[in-house]
């Protein structure tokens, strides 16, 4: 124990330095080290992210993560107990039941997605504290889709394609791809595309899901795929056997299923040397990941101190355009107000400034304004009729609810 404690208390800082930049929003101007998870639809990435987690998360046929899921799993050393706080928008709701999971999720995606089968580029957030889970941080994707099904739009693989990039691409980002091993390793989709965005494979983790869908005979060219034989990543390969349908339907628990992953291996004649090698079961998936992403967290801290100073600079070059702003004593806001006025009246009869002409700045925001009037005129008369026909007119001349 007083190990594990030592390890979380060398972990947890860098990880929950990066949740709080991100939280209070600093990635919209720095790209943060992150961890992202890619893989093709079907490929067992959502029986991965179960098992890491210990939560079942949406499954089913097609697309079923429709927006990014940023999964920040806890691990609660002192204490028992489990506590879910899901984020999105303005909404923030905590939780007691790991059963509620999935329906927590689906509904933040409804809210965001809409009810249906389209995607959304906005980050739902789920913090999953436990004595059962890691110290991780993950951003789960959707999974990559070629043919549209009914509803979706003809683009719909694009659409994911350029969603999955807004995260992969960046370098701050160890690609986490989700490989089935019934499949040809070269042509999946998930693979190619972090191979698009890291040629050299510096940054790339694959994992290798479905061993047991192996054709037999077929083990050796798993083993040249482990052995980085066939695709080169310089952060290796890693394979689990997650629980399957037909395991969710006979109601094998995730402890069981760890059970059963780790005997499957040990008793593999030709997978057994990886558990040795720690390159096999999810517990050993778990912790090599936390061990990337502090390590890339540790790599990335100059660079980003570089950026933030880099930023800061220009925040205050900035500021120094605007004088000292307006006076804090009562005395000087009567007339300082006055004087911001006179000015305003002039700008507004003249249209000049110092840097230009009100009204050439001003005429493409105008017409960007009456683009968007009526791109949602449509939608805005719908609400409108919604509104009044909750009411009825009286002869009184008020409206009263109906």
């Amino acid at each position: 124990m007083n190990l594990l404690m030592q390890w979380e208390a060398q972990v947890r800082p860098y990880i929950e330095m990066i949740d709080f930049m991100r939280r209070i929003g600093i990635e919209k101007e720095l790209a943060l080290p992150s961890i992202a998870v890619v893989g093709d639809q079907s490929s067992g990435k959502s029986s991965v992210l179960e098992a890491l987690s210990g939560v079942a998360l949406p499954r089913g046929s097609g697309i079923v993560t429709r927006c990014p899921l940023e999964l920040k799993l806890r691990k609660l050393i002192n204490g028992s107990g489990w506590t879910a706080i899901i984020s999105y928008n303005e909404v923030r709701e905590t939780f007691h039941d790991p059963a509620q999971v999935e329906s927590y999720v689906r509904r933040a995606q409804n809210m965001l997605a809409g009810d249906g089968v389209g995607i959304c580029d906005d980050l739902i957030s789920l913090e999953i504290t436990s004595p059962d889970v890691c110290d991780l941080t993950l951003i789960d994707l959707p999974g990559i889709t070629r043919v549209p099904v009914k509803g979706q739009p003809e683009d719909i693989g694009d659409q994911i394609r350029r969603l999955i990039l807004k995260f992969t691409s960046k370098k701050e980002t160890i690609n986490l791809v989700v490989v089935p091993c019934n499949v040809d390793i070269a042509t999946t989709e998930a693979l190619r595309m972090a191979q698009g965005v890291d040629p050299d494979g510096l940054r790339t983790l694959a994992i290798l899901t479905k061993p047991d869908l192996i054709d037999k005979g077929a083990e050796a060219d798993i083993l040249q795929v482990l052995q980085g034989k066939v695709v080169p990543l310089k952060k290796g390969y890693t394979i689990v056997r997650c629980r399957g349908q037909s395991d969710i339907n006979e109601n094998v628990s995730l402890v069981e299923a760890t059970r059963q992953e780790k005997e499957f291996f040990a008793k593999h004649t030709q997978f057994s040397y990886l558990l040795e090698e720690q390159r096999a079961t999810i517990p050993c998936l778990s912790t090599r990941l936390t061990k990337e992403l502090v390590e890339h967290i540790k790599s990335s801290l100059p660079s980003l101190r570089d950026q933030i100073h880099i930023h800061l600079s220009a925040v205050r070059v900035e500021l120094k355009n605007y004088a000292d702003g307006p006076p804090l004593e009562p005395e000087r806001m009567g007339p300082y107000l006055s004087k911001v006025h006179d000015q305003i009246s002039e700008l507004c009869r003249t249209g000049e400034s110092d840097t230009g002409n009100l009204y050439s700045y001003l005429r493409p925001v105008f017409k960007q304004w009456e683009c968007h009037l009526s791109s949602s005129k449509a939608s805005c008369t719908v609400h409108l009729y919604d509104i009044l026909s909750s009411f009825s007119y009286s002869p009184s001349r008020r409206f009263k609810p109906a």
